[in-house]
């Protein structure tokens, strides 16, 4: 899939979005593509269009990448490439990912301080999933989520909660600037890498990083991930660890799944997660 052809639209990724909530509750009856269509009050001609320039695939193409079967044949060949990366010293599968993403964790020092002294940039972009926030220090990006539907003023208070002692910047033009960095330009193309300031604690850090390590297009489960780290009866930890990571995407939390295949539990709503995963697959196929 050309990411040039890409659309960052709001308007559209709010159509792909109420589409799959649609299915998500009517799956069973297995609904035609003109059902699909008019939940979003368009013409199956015009909402197959939409569908194709922001996914590159047909609507039922990118349904059945949604599918147990496909997320369940996902997670056993995900899981091969983790045990190859295992006897490869934990690094065989990442390296593609280190080369556009990079990371440094806070101190206990800093962390204790609560970002007391530390100044945080901040701006709102569109992507592909919708409307991001996205903040930094002068040490790197330390947040990018997603704006729900309770609006800007509940991400960047749910943002502040992590840092109460920081002092927080609007600066539009920078962020913008990452965003379309991150989801518009193809990271062969990249320069350098992203570097990203993570706060938490070791063991969160340690899931965080072993998220870098599942290729694009691919899914694993919490228990695969615990058992990566060297800690296969830590899964519940794990889930806990990734529910809150502060950098989604560019950490990719949404490529971990239930081991029965289902996509569910995402900090920034189930049907984007399902979005992230089918669009990856979709340039991945």
């Amino acid at each position: 899939m050309n990411q040039k052809n890409i659309s960052n639209d709001p308007e559209d990724y709010r159509r792909i979005e109420k589409a799959i909530q649609f299915l998500e509750t009517h799956y069973k009856s297995q609904p035609t593509l003109e059902r699909i269509a008019e939940s979003v009050h368009l013409s199956k001609f015009h909402f197959n269009r939409l569908f194709k320039k922001w996914a590159g695939v047909t609507p039922t193409q990118f349904m059945q990448f949604l599918t147990l079967e496909y997320t369940k044949s996902k997670l056993v060949e995900s899981r091969s490439l983790l045990d190859t990366s295992l006897d490869a010293g934990l690094s065989g599968t990442s390296r593609l990912h280190d080369l556009f993403v990079s990371f440094e964790a806070m101190t206990p020092g800093e962390y204790k301080q609560m970002g007391a002294g530390l100044d945080i940039q901040y701006g709102y972009g569109t992507s592909p999933f919708g409307e991001c926030l996205v903040a930094t220090t002068r040490r790197g990006i330390c947040h990018l989520g997603f704006v729900q539907k309770e609006g800007r003023m509940k991400a960047l208070s749910q943002l502040k909660i992590g840092w109460p002692e920081a002092n927080f910047i609007n600066n539009t033009g920078q962020s913008i600037e990452i965003i379309n960095k991150i989801f518009k330009i193809e990271p062969a193309k990249m320069s350098r890498p992203f570097h990203l300031h993570l706060k938490g604690t070791n063991f969160q850090v340690n899931v965080w990083r072993a998220l870098l390590s599942i290729p694009e297009g691919k899914v694993v489960s919490y228990q695969d991930i615990a058992v990566y780290m060297g800690r296969p009866t830590a899964f519940r930890a794990v889930a806990n660890a990734i529910a809150i990571n502060p950098i989604g995407y560019l950490i990719p939390c949404h490529r971990v799944i239930a081991k029965s295949g289902a996509t569910h539990q995402y900090r920034w709503g189930s049907s984007r997660k399902k979005a992230i995963i089918g669009y990856e697959a979709a340039k991945t196929s």
